[in-house]
């Protein structure tokens, strides 16, 4: 089930059948915040009032041409544009393909660098997500180049991937701000771990080395909605001394409200990835991919329709 999700999260057909039913952009409505702007900032701001923390993430991935990377360029700067007029406590995220990385590395690196220029001029963060691992290359030498000249940009990393311990070892030396996810991608069996008991272990052993080896302004962003991960992690921390302040759990829009509200409860950060956007479809299909009961959600909400 999970192959043939991802697998259709990149058809163009059912793109446009399922985008098209009204029933599953309803229920599309669970894991993405609205279609425009305001609407992503009215749900960050009731995060906010709870105490929780964001990053906006306007959808979208692959362009096919400048014209169109120029465009989500813009898009970006409107989001940040909202984000200064609103308050919101909120980062931005992106993904390079968005800004052209699949048409040539300097047309990308341009508009990020606009990006990066007006998020630092009101104050604000971006985070570079990772995309699959044919991009992982070309995204961590767009980060490196970026990250050279600006200060206010940090990389994921998916423990899912056998090279990833190497790349966050030498991350962890430039001093990158990281978040660690589990990846959500489609991947061969020579690429990364086919098991999810070995993801869950590599993702522990990289986030013990983030807490342990990267103190010296390098802070994990943990992105997990596994509660005995979320508590291995606690625990190593508090075996450390690491205050509850010194790094953050990350989870997505619309998955495990419960925990993510026990967790700022606790006193930890906790900062929820908020997406927007009418390109929602192939985010929506990871997500049920990575997650059977999200896919139940659906299926309910056709019946109910």
């Amino acid at each position: 089930m999970r192959t043939s999700l991802l697998l259709l999260s990149r058809s163009k057909r059912a793109r446009h059948t399922v985008t098209h039913l009204g029933f599953a952009r309803r229920a599309a409505r669970r894991f993405i915040a609205g279609e425009t702007c305001a609407e992503a900032m009215a749900a960050i701001q009731a995060l906010n009032a709870r105490g929780i923390l964001a990053t906006a993430d306007h959808l979208g991935e692959n362009v096919e041409t400048r014209a169109d990377a120029e465009r989500a360029t813009e898009d970006y700067l409107d989001l940040l544009d909202c984000i200064a007029a609103s308050g919101v406590r909120s980062h931005a995220s992106l993904k390079l393909t968005q800004l052209g990385l699949a048409l040539d590395q300097s047309t990308c690196e341009a508009n990020l660098a606009r990006i990066l220029s007006k998020a630092r001029d009101i104050g604000t963060f971006v985070r570079i997500d990772m995309e699959d691992s044919t991009y992982t290359d070309r995204t961590l030498a767009v980060f490196r180049d970026m990250h050279a000249e600006f200060g206010n940009v940090g990389i994921v990393i998916q423990a899912y991937l056998y090279r990833s311990e190497a790349d966050l070892r030498q991350l962890i030396a430039e001093g990158a701000a990281v978040r660690l996810c589990k990846g959500a991608y489609k991947e061969p069996p020579n690429v990364a771990f086919p098991r999810k008991r070995d993801v869950d272990a590599n993702y522990l052993k990289l986030a013990r080395m983030m807490l342990t080896e990267g103190r010296n302004g390098v802070r994990l962003a943990a992105a997990t909605h596994d509660h005995r991960l979320i508590e291995a992690i606690k625990a190593e921390a508090a075996e450390h001394g690491i205050p509850k302040n010194a790094f953050e759990f990350q989870m997505l829009y619309g998955i495990r409200r419960d925990l993510q509200q026990q967790l700022a409860d606790e006193g930890y950060t906790v900062r929820v990835y908020i997406p927007y956007g009418t390109e929602w479809y192939p985010y929506l299909m990871r997500r049920l991919a990575e997650r059977p009961a999200n896919l139940w959600f659906i299926l309910k909400n056709l019946v109910r329709s």
